[in-house]
């Protein structure tokens, strides 16, 4: 849901959490690059985060007056999509961007604020795109109304712009680069996204974690099994008796086999079999019992 609509204090604790070089959940430290921007002094990004404290007590914005009776059928303006006071901090990071280019912190204060305004917009769309198609004959529903967003760009193409800019000028810290995965996976920008997750896995060191990660977004977002294999290889490296990681490769192998074989493909079939025998720990759990079975069923072709 936008800021607007109570989201306000999550969003100061977060910005709160980047200031200090750290992640917002606060469990995982950054880099102490976080922490040497917030030492840089900007008068116009406090300013800002002063007009973002305002705006989490203030009223929702309302609909206009309407000066006449609308016509029939007609939908009435929707309220303004920002509160004045969200208005008057987009104004102060812009304006302290543009006296320190290098600070990384209105860059994120500023796509913190507008990415969930960008969110409910698409969900907005998303909800009008999924009604039923009119009768033959009709003209089918007008989309929802654009509420005024005073002059505020808060595109999708923005938000990652400022992102990405806040990533380039704090070269160490995570908060960004989570912050950016997070919005991008959200809004589908799946490029974006994983920019920002080759990014975590440079900037998070010795650790299984951001190869994880990347590895479940390959598979789950980017439907790249290959890829998706390749990230788990590396996080193995780190922790290689990690079973629930291993069971992903094996269940990766396991699914390409099975594609494979419904081809009757069978010797690409008993390739990814033989890859997936390597990871299957277990052989009596369901996954053990399903590659055998797979297995069974090739000897039995090759014995016809």
């Amino acid at each position: 849901m936008p800021a607007r609509r109570g989201g306000g204090a999550l969003l100061l604790a977060a910005l709160a959490a980047a200031c200090q070089g750290r992640a917002p959940s606060g469990g995982r430290e950054g880099a102490a690059g976080g922490a040497a921007a917030g030492a840089q002094p900007n008068a116009a990004y406090d300013q800002g985060m002063e007009w973002l404290r305002k705006a989490e007590t203030a009223p929702l914005p309302t609909p206009p007056p309407l000066l006449s009776p609308l016509p029939k059928g007609a939908v009435p303006p929707p309220a303004p999509e920002f509160k004045p006071e969200e208005i008057q901090a987009v104004s102060s990071f812009e304006k302290a961007m543009a006296e320190r280019p290098n600070d990384p912190r209105p860059h994120l204060a500023l796509a913190e604020l507008l990415g969930p305004h960008a969110v409910h917009r698409l969900e907005q769309l998303e909800q009008a795109a999924w009604k039923k198609k009119p009768a033959r004959g009709k003209k089918p529903a007008p989309p929802p109304p654009v509420p005024d967003s005073g002059g505020v760009d808060y595109s999708v193409e923005r938000i990652v712009r400022e992102y990405q800019a806040a990533i380039e000028d704090d070269p160490r810290s995570r908060a960004p680069v989570e912050a950016l995965v997070s919005f991008a996976v959200h809004v589908k920008e799946l490029d974006a996204a994983e920019g920002a997750l080759q990014e975590l896995v440079k900037r998070v060191k010795e650790s299984p974690e951001p190869f994880l990660r990347y590895g479940d977004f390959l598979l789950n977002e980017k439907k790249d099994q290959e890829g998706a294999i390749e990230q788990y290889r590396q996080a193995l490296i780190w922790k290689p008796d990690d079973e629930p990681t291993r069971a992903k490769v094996a269940g990766i192998y396991i699914d390409m086999g099975a594609a494979a074989y419904a081809q009757k493909q069978y010797a690409i079939a008993q390739s990814r079999f033989n890859e997936a025998v390597k990871y299957v720990t277990d052989k009596a759990s369901p996954q053990g019992q399903r590659l055998q079975d797979y297995q069974a069923r090739l000897r039995e072709i090759r014995s016809r």
